[in-house]
């Protein structure tokens, strides 16, 4: 986890590099990405992927008990670390601001509290534009990639690193 400074000075909201004039601001507010459909489609090939292994180590083991064992432990072993992974997911939650009718999700954190928190500091420091100076701080903060995707068949574009 990472740690994050969103700084009001100036009239500009700064969120890492990208700056944000409280004037063109015209909405702000929160959204959350829920994992339980990711856990669900992991328990799912976890269930397919464990029958697969055991055909394939079933159909090796005829020829090789032992290389039958092996290949089952070694992709089983696998597969649980998989799972854990997938089953270990939090929920995220995001701030986002509509500047100009387009709409961007600014900043992640695991916490919601944190979220929460600056939703409240970006629309005090929007109804005292040319006064407002503070810094919010934020420790889960969650980074990535942006990627914008258009068409079915569209491969994708990164467009820049998510705070």
């Amino acid at each position: 986890m990472d740690d994050g400074e969103i700084r009001i000075e100036n009239g500009i909201l700064w969120i890492d590099s990208e700056a944000y004039p409280l004037r063109n601001i015209s909405r702000v507010g929160s959204r959350w990405i829920d994992p339980k459909p990711i856990k669900a489609a992991a328990v799912k090939a976890f269930i397919v992927r464990t029958l697969l292994c055991m055909i394939v180590s079933g159909v090796v083991g005829t020829g090789s008990t032992a290389g039958g064992i092996i290949l089952f432990l070694a992709v089983m072993a696998v597969l649980i670390w998989r799972l854990s992974v997938a089953l270990k997911l939090s929920p995220i939650y995001g701030l986002v601001l509509n500047t100009s009718g387009v709409q961007q999700d600014a900043i992640w954190s695991y916490e919601q509290s944190e979220i929460h928190k600056l939703v409240r500091a970006v629309t005090d420091a929007i109804g005292h534009p040319d006064t407002a100076q503070m810094i919010v701080n934020l420790n889960h903060v969650v980074g990535g990639d942006v990627i914008q995707q258009y068409g079915a068949k569209s491969t994708g574009k990164q467009v820049g690193a998510g705070a």
